[in-house]
């Protein structure tokens, strides 16, 4: 007996901090700091940012000098059958012969219509709606992190009020026990309390698979490679302050709008480009040739010449059968339809607005209303167990105010977490998460 006690000791000793270590303890900053760091999400609008901005370059748009160098060395093997006014004569086979052309050019555009300008322009602009795109993805990604969050402290909850009713079930198993044992309960009494004793232990399994797999759902929007044990010992707390009237004078700075606005911005480029195609434009090129020819045979043995040149080339577009007209025309819609875009955008973002902020509001009275009754049931409880012990109640009497209490208690959390859902979309609509 005593070496058996010393064995359960060793064992308690080497395992019980390995338990204790094996939940890491999650915070909600913690959630969101790894969602930052690892979100794909983020990642990908992260690089289309950095694509932007490599491209948001004058070279890019056309204003700087295009440099290029080229070489061309043919040999060839021709026959040669000349006659010269002169009357002399050269008829040769299989004369081999050789070409070759090189150069360096340079050239750039002096004037396309403020072409380069336009395109230099929505670069930048196509630079903004990128860094707009990863605001939006940052607050999405906290958004989608602290219901995840919370959902896990909700289901917690859930378990709580589960292992409260478990207790009541327990207390009436041991009072129709006690009672059993001296005559005083019949077999169906107490197989009805071991029945609810046995159904409380199974909801509180269920529960935590629940609770589980709410924390595996966490892990996951963190991007985590390896799942692990986590722990959230935190509540789910609502912020009762916020207005209307400031979620709504915050739409016009969402993430979404300024990218509408942006989209705008980069169709008025487009039209400006497509009507600079309707200019001339003048290129200055500049460069160096070199030409040489080498035959064995003919007029000519050997011919080279070599040297810089430099000129102005002016093309005028004249008629191209309307195509830049129409172009122009079809940009110039696309204007409009990026306007209408974000008229409509900032209708529904306030129309979600004023109907998140009525069921935010309204959930809130139901809440302080709730929280009365959840104090009630819980009176309630434990009258009818100090009734049933004196049997004053009957079975069916507890069982009732259990349900009630667990409706009550479930209903309580529901109203809290849906209370903080709504509280998480105003402030994404504000562009607030997170700060």
């Amino acid at each position: 007996m005593i070496d058996s006690m010393k064995k359960t000791f060793i064992y308690l000793a080497l395992f019980l901090p390995l338990l204790g270590a094996a939940q890491k303890t999650i915070t909600l900053k913690g959630a969101i700091d790894t969602t930052l760091s690892n979100s794909f999400d983020i990642q990908i609008a992260g690089n289309n940012l950095e694509i932007s901005k490599i491209n948001n370059t004058r070279g890019v748009a056309g204003g700087l000098p295009v440099v290029s160098a080229s070489v061309n060395d043919n040999q060839s093997v021709t026959n040669i059958n000349q006659e010269f006014n002169t009357g002399a004569q050269i008829s040769k086979s299989s004369t081999t012969g050789n070409t070759m052309n090189s150069s360096i050019t340079a050239g750039i555009v002096l004037f396309n219509g403020f072409r380069i300008v336009a395109t230099k322009g929505k670069l930048e602009y196509l630079q903004s709606l990128s860094q707009l795109q990863l605001n939006l993805a940052i607050q999405n990604s906290i958004a989608t992190v602290m219901t995840k969050y919370y959902n896990i402290i909700r289901q917690q909850e859930y378990l709580k009020i589960l292992q409260s009713s478990l207790d009541v079930s327990q207390q009436k198993l041991d009072i129709v026990t006690a009672r059993k044992s001296v005559g005083m309960a019949n077999d169906a009494d107490y197989f009805q309390a071991l029945i609810d004793v046995n159904t409380a232990e199974q909801n509180i399994k269920s529960q935590q698979l629940l609770v589980d797999q709410a924390k595996t759902d966490l892990l996951q929007i963190m991007s985590q490679k390896q799942y692990y044990p986590i722990s959230v010992t935190d509540s789910i707390v609502v912020d009762r302050s916020i207005e209307l009237n400031t979620v709504t004078n915050y739409l016009k700075q969402n993430p979404e709008y300024l990218s509408a606005e942006q989209q705008i911005n980069i169709n008025r480029q487009i039209v400006k480009e497509v009507s600079a195609l309707r200019f001339p434009t003048l290129r200055f090129n500049t460069g160096y040739n070199l030409n040489r020819t080498k035959s064995s045979a003919g007029q000519f043995l050997l011919n080279q010449n070599y040297g810089p040149y430099a000129g102005l080339n002016l093309q005028i577009p004249i008629y191209n059968g309307n195509v830049y007209k129409i172009q122009k025309k079809t940009a110039v819609f696309n204007v409009n339809n990026a306007v209408l875009d974000q008229d409509n955008l900032l209708n529904a973002l306030t129309s979600d607005a004023v109907k998140i902020h009525q069921s935010y509001t309204a959930t809130l009275v139901q809440l302080d209303s709730q929280r009365k009754s959840i104090q009630t049931s819980a009176k309630l409880i434990k009258l009818v167990i100090q009734r049933f012990q004196v049997s004053e109640a009957t079975l069916l009497d507890v069982k009732a105010a259990q349900e009630s209490h667990e409706t009550t208690g479930f209903r309580l959390i529901d109203l809290n977490y849906e209370a903080k859902l709504d509280e998480i979309e105003l402030k994404r609509l504000m562009y607030q998460l997170g700060n």
